[in-house]
């Protein structure tokens, strides 16, 4: 009797427990989604933050498997960069022809796809069996995944108003980098036991999250989207609040890229287009730039950290947390600060915001770089890691607003090839100096590009008024902002 009766309030309690987590758990959802502005709008960030998570995860998942996959296929560094690289340069050039998908196909399905596609090629790099055959699936990864640069960025464009779209952006790219903590701390440690693990970890999620993708519905392509209401095809467009404040200032279009029709460009015409708008570029070279540096610090932070701090693999895991969560911060603040300035008036906010993060970042990280002392560095890396993350959403919100809207598939895989050129280079000279210098003296030669974008960013103060005046006038509302001449 007493065991039965012991039994019975065991069997009570859980049930209790569950009750209550299940409550805290639909509250949290309601929260969630009065935040985020509705159970639609939650379901589209969330799903767009996991594709991005999930290629994240991925490739910091290489680099902290950089230790075990060495000695496993008797590999350098120089090695565990190519296979970063192999997959960054595969990403480029296939992103081109997924841009033209995204901005003539239907996006949500092709996404479905490619992300299925994703979890079987997990797979085959977890069932290898030599350095050369997961270089092969590697490549292979590295296709399929170039699809999520153009359709996100048309999806949000056509998703979101653009006065939101830095604030959406902000929480679109959080999962960037939840994934790499994802990759650092979680598949990272189980590398530690079995790399194959960690790979065939990760094939889990992108099959879930392909099916959920599949089935979004496809947006409307209106070009601009003004309405928070996801469920309403056809808004009539209205003035943002980036083309008000360019319209009561008296800028006027370029008047030679107004003449241009981008609905009907082809491959090649909307190539020498979005290249011709001068903040586009700019914004392309500050943002590879910022990348390049990350791409260094996914593929041999936690290897720098060991061997700097000289702390083990759980501490250095730990730290790459605590700079995860100042990255976080960074990216969210960043996202909403920059709507903020442009709604109190100031159209150059988004620019700005960006410029100032990324040069905090550069001199931020100096310090952090020269002491060995973990103590010292923590609050250093944090607010450069803070400074650096937050310049993302306000660029590619920017960018949304500079390029005209039947554009954007088109313009996200064109800086994608830009981008990613970057990230596949970075690996491949990180793992070359390291090899010769150290990987101290790496990180801080590699922060010259960085300060370079930071500085080139300042330009885009200057151009970024009259490029949204002419994303304006091109091709969708000619009459919000008169053209020139």
């Amino acid at each position: 009797m007493r065991e039965r009766s012991l039994g019975q309030t065991t069997r009570d309690l859980a049930s209790a427990l569950g009750r209550t987590l299940g409550r805290a758990a639909r509250g949290g959802r309601q929260h969630l989604e009065v935040f985020l502005g509705g159970p639609d709008r939650t379901r589209v960030i969330f799903l767009l933050a996991a594709v991005l998570a999930l290629a994240s995860a991925d490739a910091a998942t290489v680099g902290a498997s950089a230790l075990e996959l060495r000695r496993a296929l008797h590999i350098n560094n120089f090695d565990i960069g190519l296979l970063i690289a192999v997959t960054s340069i595969v990403a480029a050039v296939a992103s081109i022809p997924f841009g033209v998908l995204a901005d003539r196909g239907p996006r949500t399905r092709i996404l479905g796809l490619t992300i299925f596609l994703w979890g079987a090629a997990m797979v085959w790099s977890a069932t290898v069996g030599s350095f050369g055959r997961l270089l092969l699936a590697r490549m292979f990864l590295g296709v399929v995944t170039a699809a999520a640069g153009p359709i996100v960025a048309s999806l949000v464009g056509d998703l979101f108003s653009s006065d939101e779209r830095g604030k959406i952006y902000g929480y679109i790219l959080t999962g960037e980098i939840l994934g790499a903590g994802i990759g650092f701390a979680v598949t990272g440690d189980i590398a530690a036991l079995s790399w194959r693990a960690a790979f065939l970890l990760l094939s889990v999620p992108a099959f879930f999250l392909a099916w959920f993708v599949f089935h979004l519905p496809e947006p409307v392509r209106t070009g601009r989207r003004r309405s928070r209401d996801l469920g309403s095809p056809g808004s009539p467009p209205e003035e943002t609040d980036a083309q008000r404040l360019a319209r009561a200032q008296g800028i006027v279009p370029d008047a030679d890229m107004v003449a241009a029709d981008p609905a009907r460009m082809g491959l090649l015409d909307a190539a020498r287009y979005v290249l011709k708008v001068r903040t586009n570029v700019i914004l392309i070279v500050a943002s590879a730039a910022g990348y390049y540096f990350l791409a260094g610090v996914q593929t041999f932070g936690v290897e720098f950290v060991r061997l700097q701090y000289r702390v083990d693999a759980v501490l250095a895991n730990l730290l790459m947390l605590v700079i995860g969560g100042g990255a976080v911060v960074g990216i969210l603040a960043g996202g909403a600060l920059g709507d903020a300035l442009l709604h109190r008036g100031r159209l150059n906010g988004r620019i700005l915001v960006s410029a100032v993060g990324a040069a905090a970042a550069t001199l931020l990280f100096i310090p952090a770089l020269l002491t060995h002392s973990i103590v010292t560095a923590v609050p250093y890396v944090a607010v450069a890691a803070l400074a650096l993350s937050a310049q993302q959403a306000p660029l590619n919100a920017a960018r949304l607003d500079v390029i005209p809207g039947p554009l954007w598939g088109r313009a996200e895989g064109i800086r994608t090839v830009l981008r990613t050129g970057a990230q596949a280079v970075a690996p491949l000279l990180f793992g070359l100096v390291s090899d010769a210098a150290g990987l101290q003296w790496t990180f801080l030669v590699m922060l010259v590009p960085l300060a370079a974008g930071s500085i080139y960013l300042f330009k885009g103060l200057k151009t970024y008024p009259r490029d949204i005046a002419t994303a304006a006038a091109c091709g969708g509302d000619p009459g919000v902002i008169p053209t020139a001449g």
